[in-house]
């Protein structure tokens, strides 16, 4: 969607207007682009409903379905949008438990790192896996269906990576857990 309006300044430079005649055209978020409110309002909709069609989108943050999609596409391009999932309910499909296992170790070398991260990505039970400041120096987000197959992951990890300390806390209560991104 574009809009003229008449200008007293011919040859502007700006590649959005058009020499003596300014005209308007959607802003689409290129690679060097800041996000505006119009791509975080699509972002949220997104982020809350994947299965939105274009068209609700568009409608919902007030844009044309065409430069919506623009928007979209470019997002997808720019990483920004990196996929667009199912969120499973974990305890209808047998994994209610969440464990939080905490991770020391006194390898450091690229040879015990690569190793370590190979091994990570072969468990399925690791939905997340992070490398901490202080006194950590990983924390694994497990998801399990109870203690015994808690205890079981942990033999098959130590028996495949060597660390001087392992401890884990089970997650009593969800209180919140999103996979919105604040926008």
């Amino acid at each position: 969607m574009a809009f003229v309006q008449n200008t007293q300044s011919p040859g502007m430079s700006d590649p959005k207007f058009n020499c003596k005649t300014r005209i308007f055209r959607d802003t689409v978020p290129t690679m060097n682009h800041k996000l505006d409110h119009i791509d975080r309002d699509i972002l949220r909709n997104l982020q809350t409903d994947a299965t939105l069609s274009v068209d609700d989108i568009s409608a919902a943050v007030n844009l044309s379905r065409n430069a919506c999609w623009r928007r979209i596409k470019v997002m997808e391009d720019m990483g920004v949008i990196k996929g667009r999932v199912a969120l499973v309910e974990p305890a209808l499909v047998g994994v209610p438990l969440t464990v939080m296992v905490l991770i020391k170790t006194n390898a450091h070398d690229s040879g015990w790192l690569r190793q370590f991260q190979a091994t990570l990505q072969s468990f399925p039970e690791i939905v997340g896996a992070y490398r901490m400041t202080g006194d950590l120096d990983y924390v694994l987000r497990v998801r399990v269906a109870d203690v015994p197959a808690y205890d079981a992951f942990y033999k098959r990890l130590t028996s495949r990576i060597s660390v001087s300390d392992i401890s884990a806390s089970f997650v009593m209560e969800e209180i919140k857990e999103t996979t919105a991104v604040p926008v």
